[in-house]
């Protein structure tokens, strides 16, 4: 099951949350002195206490530099913050850092107000009850990737979700849209936090579904486009993600590591039954499935069910007032898909002339339909 954050809670929270989490990075590029995720830079609490000097005997740093989480060898995983989801955390205490040239806390967030505080945790809430009961009834639950202003914190919250959740096997999903060139720099830092803290890493790839907004927002407020320039980028982007993923099976991540194909490309998901091939993964390994929309791209999702693949239909569920909206904005987000269409319409006039001229008008083909 697919859910979206944004319908849980206030999305004005999640961008505000959003928005400090890239302070926060910033603020860690600066005290580590390079750039990317703190994930890949191999720091220790001793490079830490080095950058505030004089200041690092002050109570209030050293009762930051304890909440850090660092592995066995002390090297830095992730901020104080990693416990967000802890029920009796507030957010305007927890997004704190020590001033590197007075040793004085500051805030990176806005005083946040009791009734936001509240409707954060209810939020979070809903998501642990969502999962609690998807863990009890054997249902993953793969969380929508939205807008840029809110995947920070989506990312962050459902990475802490896999952390709590994903101990014995693959129950929550993070999802990556690879359009945006930052995609594989996160991938590979969630990756490493999944292989130093031991857990399931899960993820569902799509190309995306925003770019006509992310493209608008970003000229309407001056800053980078964030996503790739074409289609050709965009899929070299897709392809260089799944590579990355499926190269780490046959590492300490093996047996750790699973992901949904989430694409009407054929070329797309011709690569990856390469890759899967080439890493020795195979169909039941229950490591790489596939998804489609529903009434999309059958031609794609029914010789991956019968050659032994998993195979999906991604099929949204709701009030017809509701969901017809949802599927008009995916048509026009997704114009070049329809494209498909034709080639569809084809096949399927080509096997009805097909059944008619050989009088073999039902037809079911023999495969392995066992679903891993």
């Amino acid at each position: 099951m697919a859910i979206k954050l944004t319908a849980l809670g206030r999305p004005q929270l999640l961008m505000q949350l959003s928005e400090v989490i890239m302070r926060a990075r910033n603020y860690m590029q600066q005290m580590s002195g390079g750039k990317g995720n703190v994930m890949t830079q191999k720091k220790t609490i001793d490079d830490f206490n080095r950058y505030f000097g004089d200041n690092k005997n002050k109570p209030e740093v050293q009762e930051f530099l304890k909440k850090i989480t660092t592995d066995s060898k002390g090297i830095v995983h992730l901020f104080p913050w990693s416990n967000i989801l802890d029920k009796d955390m507030n957010l305007s205490d927890t997004f704190r850092v020590p001033d590197p040239k007075t040793g004085q806390m500051r805030r990176l967030i806005s005083q946040i107000s009791k009734e936001e505080e509240t409707m954060f945790r209810n939020m979070l809430a809903r998501l642990n009850h969502i999962i609690q009961i998807a863990n009890e009834v054997d249902v993953r639950i793969m969380i929508d990737a939205e807008q840029v202003y809110f995947q920070p914190a989506i990312s962050r919250i459902t990475m802490e979700m896999m952390r709590t959740y994903n101990k014995d096997k693959f129950l929550v999903f993070n999802t990556y849209q690879t359009y945006l060139k930052h995609t594989y720099n996160e991938l590979v830092a969630d990756l490493e936090q999944a292989q130093r803290q031991n857990f399931y890493w899960a993820a569902k790839c799509v190309r995306g579904a925003y770019m006509e907004q992310e493209r608008a927002r970003a000229a309407a407020m001056g800053y980078e486009d964030p996503t790739c320039p074409n289609y050709e980028a965009t899929t070299a982007s897709y392809h260089k993600c799944i590579k990355e993923i499926l190269s780490r099976y046959k590492g300490d991540m093996k047996g750790r590591v699973g992901i949904m194909i989430a694409s009407h490309n054929e070329d797309t998901v011709r690569y990856a039954i390469n890759l899967m091939k080439e890493n020795g993964i195979k169909p039941e390994d229950k490591v790489v499935c596939f998804g489609q929309l529903l009434g999309m791209c059958d031609h794609v999702t029914f010789p991956l069910g019968q050659a032994g693949y998993s195979a999906y239909k991604y099929v949204p569920y709701g009030p017809v007032t509701e969901v017809l909206p949802y599927l008009s904005r995916r048509a026009n987000e997704n114009r070049g898909f329809l494209s498909k269409i034709k080639k569809e319409k084809n096949l399927l006039l080509k096997e009805i002339f097909r059944r008619v001229s050989s009088g073999q008008m039902f037809y079911k083909p023999v495969g392995n339909y066992r679903p891993v």
